[in-house]
């Protein structure tokens, strides 16, 4: 197994530490914007979110006339989280209850009696909070009158999962609470970014949250008290996964592993359970099942009895005992091995979790984010969390190479996004023409280490600084998943395309009602960002001189120029981590798979700026040759030669259309 990643924390105990109200780092912040209406908040899984939420809902009701509080959460296991918790114990003002009845992802039942109750919860003189799944709440207020929204409060767990597309129900939800109703919203999200890249909310609605209270990766894990370290890695296999399995799996870890879903390539050779009891199999021998709990103890190969929970069960009965069951464990040794198929996480909480072991790759990069934060809480007894991502290995004679190779790219950029959000965060500023006669002031943020000024770099507007400081994650996350992007990864000098192609156009997207201008500050910064992460700084030294390294150049950030990102490619760092571990036609399988998929979603703007940049360049190096051929063997040539076929056709339907 090799890591692509592998981040150290310094475990300074500042996230985990509360404060006098029993609230740690990021609930006192959220805490602190209580007042506000519609609440936006984005941070990393096991960070607090839940509490958060309960600290904010129980002060609405005591002091802000909230009448009523319905918290929504994705599946029914999540709900673990909203249980009766003793906040008083710790110094709150009371304590976060949900009686039985109210708590509908507790409580057996038919959907539609659980609909029933929502409604009844809504008219009812006493009850005050209610916790159900999204489902439940979409089902039962579908046609409710907007007066009985009126004066409640709702906590949307993991919100993105709404969109902005018409077709999204929980979307379409919050708008109508946004415009239809005066009722209040907390939303919480550990990835406030989609895997289909249709945005989370609309530019319009997403104004009324702002600002978003943001929590990084950085922030909560260098913030640790025990977890020392984390790996993000990769290990290949050919053929059937199970056989990779003995070499992934070290079963004296708390392992969460998530099967490949039956109808994907990985996962269709075998039925689930089949997996599931093969994956047995290589844990250890069954010696007794604990039907009560759904439970297996496994006796391995060294003696020691595992208790292993299979959520991959259909039976709704079984599936509801071992929920349960995860619901009350409350020791590390209540649980060794868990097996999930599409359960398991966002939002669920093992703590004791040290490896998250997929196979395959799930649909998006937010579920792989997700997973990923399975095995990132922070624990007494646990220093190190890895997550590996078992996934075939590429191969010339593989007849569907592509999956393989999506699935790969997908891996890298969930990566890259994870190195880039718990790395330091560098602020950029313009660097003004003439230095400043007087020094700055020791301890004022204009003699922070961790602002650089940079020459030529546009300055922001109030519009351009909320987004800078806000939503670059999003924005950087949008980008690693980008299809363009990573295509253009493995060309040779494709940097001008992304930084002047690629990337405005995510922003525009993204922010339609942005300048030219805007989109070309905020697009500055987003590239920035990217090219600064992930490098170690080297320095000061003797001179006083700081230097960062990007794409394997040392630069010295008092020198640092905006017109100089251009030149160099802060994503070609991506290829870099793969061609240390792959073999040689394995990289060469990839290459021609991306480019010769890649030559449909050509666009108009790359293919003039490869026309009238690339190709002179080209001719410069190629002396007696007029163009490049789409057979040609260097990569960014064949894009030229797509690019001159692309402005061929345009000129061609412009002529007809005159």
């Amino acid at each position: 197994m090799t890591n692509l990643v592998e981040v150290h924390y310094a475990q300074t105990g500042k996230s985990s530490n509360t404060d006098a109200l029993g609230m740690r780092e990021m609930q006192a912040m959220v805490y602190a914007q209580r007042n506000r209406q519609h609440l936006l908040v984005k941070a990393p899984p096991a960070s607090g979110k839940s509490r958060a939420m309960m600290f904010v809902a129980l002060d609405k009701l005591a002091n802000q006339g909230i009448k009523k509080v319905i918290v929504a959460v994705p599946q029914q296991n999540i709900g673990r989280s909203f249980n009766d918790t003793p906040l008083s114990k710790f110094g709150f003002f009371t304590d976060w209850r949900v009686a039985p009845y109210w708590n509908l992802c507790v409580a057996a039942g038919s959907e539609n009696s659980k609909k029933s109750i929502v409604r009844e919860f809504l008219d009812h003189p006493t009850a005050k909070t209610l916790v159900c799944t999204h489902a439940t709440l979409l089902n039962a207020l579908n046609g409710i009158e907007s007066e009985k929204l009126d004066n409640v409060f709702f906590g949307i767990d993991e919100f993105h999962h709404g969109s902005a597309d018409e077709g999204s129900r929980l979307g379409t939800f919050i708008r109508r609470l946004l415009n239809e109703t005066s009722a209040h919203i907390l939303a919480m999200t550990g990835s406030y970014f989609r895997g289909d890249a249709v945005p989370v909310m609309r530019p319009e609605d997403e104004a009324l949250f702002q600002p978003t209270i943001n929590y990084n990766y950085y922030q909560q894990l260098n913030g640790y008290r025990w977890l020392k370290s984390l790996g993000i890695g990769y290990s290949f296999f050919q053929g059937n996964y199970l056989s990779a399995i003995p070499d992934v799996l070290d079963t004296t870890k708390k392992t969460l592993i998530h099967i490949p879903h039956p109808n994907s390539k990985t996962g269709a050779f075998m039925n689930k359970h089949d997996q599931v009891a093969e994956i047995l199999k290589c844990i250890g021998e069954v010696v007794s099942r604990d039907y009560n709990n759904n439970l297996y103890k496994v006796k391995s190969a060294d003696g020691r009895i595992l208790t292993v929970g299979d959520l991959v069960e259909d039976k709704p009965e079984q599936r509801a005992l071992l929920q349960s069951y995860l619901h009350r464990m409350n020791s590390r040794d209540s649980l060794d091995i868990l097996i999930a198929l599409g359960t398991a996480k966002e939002g669920f909480d093992w703590e004791w979790c040290e490896h998250c072991i997929t196979i395959g790759i799930r649909a998006s990069l937010t579920e792989v984010v997700q997973i990923i934060g399975r095995c990132t809480r922070d624990c007494e007894g646990k220093t190190h969390a890895q997550f590996t991502n078992l996934i075939p290995c590429p191969d010339a004679a593989q007849d569907d190479v592509t999956m393989a190779v999506n699935d790969f790219l997908k891996a890298i950029s969930a990566s890259l996004l994870m190195e880039q959000v718990m790395a330091p965060k560098w602020n950029f500023k313009t660097k003004p023409d003439e230095e400043p006669e007087t020094p700055a002031v020791p301890g004022s943020k204009d003699n922070d280490p961790h602002v650089i000024e940079v020459r030529d770099l546009p300055p922001l507007n109030d519009k351009t600084k909320a987004i800078v400081e806000n939503d670059l994650d999003t924005l950087v996350a949008t980008t690693l998943s980008d299809k363009n992007i990573r295509e253009a990864i493995i060309g040779e000098g494709m940097a001008e395309m992304i930084t002047e192609v690629y990337i405005p156009k995510i922003i525009r997207d993204t922010y339609p009602d942005l300048t030219d201008e805007e989109v070309d500050a905020v697009a500055k910064h987003t590239i920035l960002t990217i090219a600064t992460q992930g490098e170690e700084v080297v320095g000061p030294d003797d001179s006083g001189n700081k230097f960062i390294k990007i794409a394997n150049k040392f630069i010295n950030l008092n020198d640092l120029d905006i017109n100089l990102i251009a030149e160099i490619n802060p994503f070609q760092r991506a290829y870099e981590v793969v061609s240390k571990s792959l073999t040689p036609e394995t990289l060469r399988t990839i290459q021609y798979v991306i480019e010769d998929k890649g030559s449909e979603h050509l666009t108009d703007e790359e293919a003039i700026l490869l026309f009238t940049k690339y190709l002179p360049k080209w001719r410069a190096e190629n002396p007696g040759r007029d163009k490049p051929e789409l057979t040609d063997s260097d990569p960014t040539a064949r894009r030229i030669a797509m690019a001159i076929e692309h402005l061929r056709q345009l000129k061609r339907r412009k002529l007809a259309q005159q």
